[in-house]
C-alpha cells in the first residue's frame, strides 16, 4: 500500500497527544490535568451513547470525537484565555489539513468530511459530537470538584449552556447530582 510512512507518521502523531495536556484546567489550578488522549477517548465513547440515545449515526459521530482534537499534536491545546487572543480555529484548521494531506485519498477525505460536518454544526450528528466532548469536559469538571478542588465547579456555569440535545442535556441534569467517587465501590463490595 502507498504512503505507509505517511500512514505511521499520523499515528506517531496522534501517540503525541498522550503527552499534550488540556490546559484549561492549569488556569483552575489543576498541576496535572488529563492528556488530549485522555480526553478524546472518553469523548468519542459519551459521542457513541449520546448517538445511540439520539438514534443517529454512532460510527459518525464517534470518529468526530475521536479526530476532533488531532491538530492538537502540532499547535497545542489553548486555553479559552489565549483563545481571545489568537485565531485557533484557522491554526486548527490548517494544522489538521496538513497532517491528513499525504494520506490516501480515501481516508484523507473522508478525514476532511467529518472534519468539514463538525465545524459547519448542522447535521445531527455534528451537534452530538459537539455535545460529546463539552459533555467530557464537565464529566473531568465533576471528578476534580469531586477530589476537592472546587474551582473546577466553574466549568458548571458556562458550558452546559452550549449542550444542544435532549440526551446531552440530560445527562448533564445526572452529572451533577451524580457523586464519581463512587462508581467503583458497588464493583469491589465484598460478596459471600
Amino acid at each position: 500500500m502507498k504512503n505507509l510512512e505517511d500512514i505511521m507518521n499520523l499515528a506517531a502523531e496522534a501517540g503525541l497527544l498522550k503527552r499534550v495536556k488540556r490546559s484549561g484546567w492549569w488556569v483552575v489550578g489543576i498541576k496535572n490535568p488529563e492528556s488530549v488522549a485522555d480526553h478524546s477517548f472518553r469523548c468519542a465513547v459519551i459521542g457513541y451513547i449520546l448517538a445511540k440515545m439520539e438514534k443517529a449515526c454512532a460510527h459518525t459521530v464517534t470518529m468526530m470525537c475521536l479526530f476532533n482534537d488531532l491538530h492538537e499534536a502540532r499547535i497545542n491545546d489553548a486555553h479559552k484565555v489565549a483563545s481571545r487572543y489568537l485565531n485557533y480555529t484557522e491554526a486548527e484548521d490548517n494544522a489538521f489539513r496538513d497532517q491528513i494531506e499525504k494520506l490516501p485519498k480515501m481516508i484523507k477525505d473522508e478525514l476532511g468530511d467529518w472534519r468539514n460536518e463538525y465545524r459547519a454544526q448542522k447535521t445531527k450528528e455534528s451537534m452530538i459530537a459537539r455535545d460529546a466532548d463539552i459533555l467530557e469536559c464537565l464529566f473531568q469538571a465533576k471528578e476534580y470538584s469531586d477530589q476537592g478542588i472546587p474551582q473546577a465547579k466553574l466549568f458548571f456555569k458556562k458550558a452546559p449552556s452550549f449542550l444542544e440535545t435532549k440526551a446531552a442535556k440530560s445527562l448533564w441534569k445526572s452529572i451533577k447530582k451524580w457523586d464519581s467517587s463512587k462508581w467503583w465501590q458497588k464493583i469491589t463490595e465484598f460478596k459471600r
